[in-house]
């Protein structure tokens, strides 16, 4: 079976998470954006000993060797954007309940104490890049990333994240990237997504 790179379908329709991400940011980010890089990385891997290599794997090979930056951000660029609309779900956000609820009460001291950190982490990521809620050997905790960087080459399980690159907001939001922030926070985090990553991550 080859494995050549797809682009995943998007869990919602374009317009699903309007008006905190409109259809045209979607269309972009999504259609455009997703896309190249999912275009680019199996122009890279073609012929190469890559090919027919399942994605995680590829982000793995490709991870610190300069001589294979291009194919790690486009690999990895992928399987962030894929987890970003995971992250997301139209009427998401409010309190989470259960193991997740649990655990991030236990990791933050209180839900509004998480969504500070979660939110300062996402304004505060310089340039382009990620905020991410990662378990870490069971205990939750916030990590950014810059540009292409991932948790998943440090060991870490992603339970949710946040893309603060200015594609991801520039159209609705031009340089107010805290009101995106807040929105994404409050209106469209997918904790069902969070849950499952979390029971996985056991």
């Amino acid at each position: 079976m080859s494995h050549h790179i797809e682009l995943p379908p998007l869990p919602y329709a374009e317009d699903a998470l309007a008006p905190v991400i409109s259809a045209q940011t979607m269309s972009f980010h999504y259609g455009k954006h997703h896309k190249a890089y999912v275009d680019n990385l199996n122009k890279l891997v073609a012929g190469t000993d890559l090919a027919d290599t399942p994605l995680e794997k590829v982000i793995a090979a490709a991870a610190g060797k300069a001589d294979k930056a291009g194919v790690f951000n486009n690999a990895a660029q992928i399987w962030n954007h894929t987890f970003f609309w995971n992250s997301l779900k139209p009427g998401g956000g409010g309190t989470p309940g259960g193991a997740v609820g649990k655990a991030v009460e236990s990791a933050f001291g209180s839900q509004e104490n998480f969504r500070k950190e979660f939110a300062n982490a996402a304004v505060t990521q310089f340039g382009s890049g990620w905020a991410w809620l990662v378990a870490d050997k069971g205990k939750l905790r916030i990590v950014k990333t810059g540009n292409a960087e991932t948790p998943i080459t440090q060991g870490l399980t992603p339970l949710l994240t946040i893309d603060v690159w200015e594609h991801a907001y520039y159209l609705d939001y031009q340089n107010r990237r805290a009101d995106f922030v807040a929105a994404v926070i409050d209106k469209l985090l997918n904790w069902d997504f969070a849950a499952a990553n979390l029971a996985r991550a056991g």
